[in-house]
């Protein structure tokens, strides 16, 4: 019982709570829709290379759009535009299931309608994320956060397993339709809050190179930084799982739609136990992204090498472990070490990395699935996290002797960095 306290320890907050449980609901129509809207494109195109395209569509804008995204979240009444965002996304959400109702549904409105939610999702991800820190106690951020990537574990095993139901029985555009359903519990919730037991950061003033300060205060904190340029080599090579695991179970490993569901929701199970494992543990430091980033990339080569489905489903647990660990110690570092000014920008320029350079290597990997096997991208993903990890212990030496074993502590005030040099 004592474990389980301390694993569900942000729960204790009544706005977390209505949160939690509205982003749950939520996230799970958001993973239902894309996985449904892959799977759509595939089977209109069977080609990989424009699911890569899809995936620049979906992502691109927040390659482009997530730092101003960021300096609009340090700004503004989180609460608030999080109703805006969330409303808009369930409105896009309905427009996809329009249509997915057609008989054909034309490719260029698809990516349209994805580039849109795009552009939603860059300034709905900083402003959701940071928002977290303000729900629940300051002592609580760290399990907050690590909650949050169980939350969205979680969401993962239940969306690819309702969109393969869905697409084999009633269809695409019923799929699209329960997903923009889902938006009414979010916003339920949303307006329950109780504003007087949130603890807003204070608002970040206009002023003069703010996207630009966030840069900078992101190149003055060696282990921001470390973790970030680790972030940028992963995301491009390695984080683009919706182009590689789709082709890889339906080409290389000869699975159908469905196969590639429960290999997804495999890699999910393992995420949501890596999530909870990080949660329980209740702190950060920079030698976890190293290890996870190196952890990472061995499951990705377990994974490149598999010679079924069957096979695939264990490597596909350990490889949602590796990563979950990998993104939430990254994630909880920038909440832990960041003063609350700086959430909204350094989680966008994270973001950025995160997911905006999917645009750059995802039509690459799908171009490469196509000419020399759905296998290859795989492999590359693997040395790209295994690369990553290496550059970090390398660079992480800089930060002093048991500097990277040590739990972080924030910056105090006077360290925040003022103009741009």
């Amino acid at each position: 019982m004592g474990a389980a306290r301390r694993s569900f320890v942000s729960l204790r907050s009544r706005n977390y709570r209505l949160f939690f449980i509205g982003q749950l609901v939520s996230n799970t129509g958001n993973w239902l829709t894309m996985v449904a809207l892959t799977l759509l494109v595939l089977g209109l195109t069977h080609s990989g290379l424009n699911i890569g395209l899809l995936t620049a569509c979906q992502f691109g804008p927040i390659l482009l759009l997530s730092p101003f995204a960021g300096l609009v979240a340090d700004r503004v009444d989180k609460r608030r535009l999080l109703t805006v965002t969330q409303s808009l996304e369930m409105a896009q959400s309905f427009v996809l299931a329009a249509l997915a109702f057609q008989p054909h549904p034309p490719l260029g409105a698809l990516y349209a309608v994805a580039a849109v939610g795009g552009v939603l999702l860059a300034f709905d991800n900083p402003v959701r994320r940071s928002f977290v820190s303000e729900m629940v106690r300051e002592e609580d951020v760290p399990n907050a956060v690590t909650l949050y990537s169980a939350l969205v574990a979680t969401s993962r095993i239940i969306g690819p397993t309702l969109a393969g139901a869905l697409v084999v029985t009633v269809g695409y555009g019923w799929a699209f339709t329960l997903d923009g359903l889902s938006y009414l519990t979010v916003l339920v919730a949303i307006a329950m809050m109780r504003p007087s037991e949130l603890r807003p950061s204070e608002a970040a003033p206009r002023a003069k190179h703010q996207v630009r300060d966030g840069f900078r205060y992101v190149r003055q904190m060696p282990e921001l930084r470390i973790s970030f340029v680790m972030l940028a080599v992963i995301g491009v090579l390695s984080y683009n799982f919706s182009v590689t695991f789709p082709l890889l179970v339906t080409r290389s490993l000869g699975g159908s739609d469905a196969t590639y569901t429960f290999v997804y929701s495999a890699f999910s199970v393992g995420s949501l136990v890596g999530a909870l494992v990080v949660a329980h543990r209740g702190d950060v430091s920079f030698r976890q992204i190293v290890l996870g980033a190196a952890g990472l990339g061995l499951a990705m080569g377990m994974l490149a090498v598999v010679p079924s489905p069957l096979a695939a489903l264990p490597v596909a647990v350990v490889l949602g472990l590796a990563s979950i660990a990998y993104m939430t110690a990254t994630t909880a570092l920038v909440q832990v070490i960041s003063i609350p000014s700086m959430h909204g920008r350094v989680l966008a320029l994270q973001t950025v990395l995160m997911i905006g350079t999917t645009p750059l290597g995802g039509p690459l990997l799908g171009w490469i699935a196509d000419n020399w096997g759905a296998r290859i991208p795989v492999v590359i993903g693997a040395l790209g996290a295994l690369g990553a990890a290496l550059y970090g212990w390398w660079a992480g030496g800089s930060l002093g002797r048991g500097e990277a074993d040590r739990s972080l502590p924030a910056p105090e005030p006077e360290e925040i960095p003022t103009g741009w040099a």
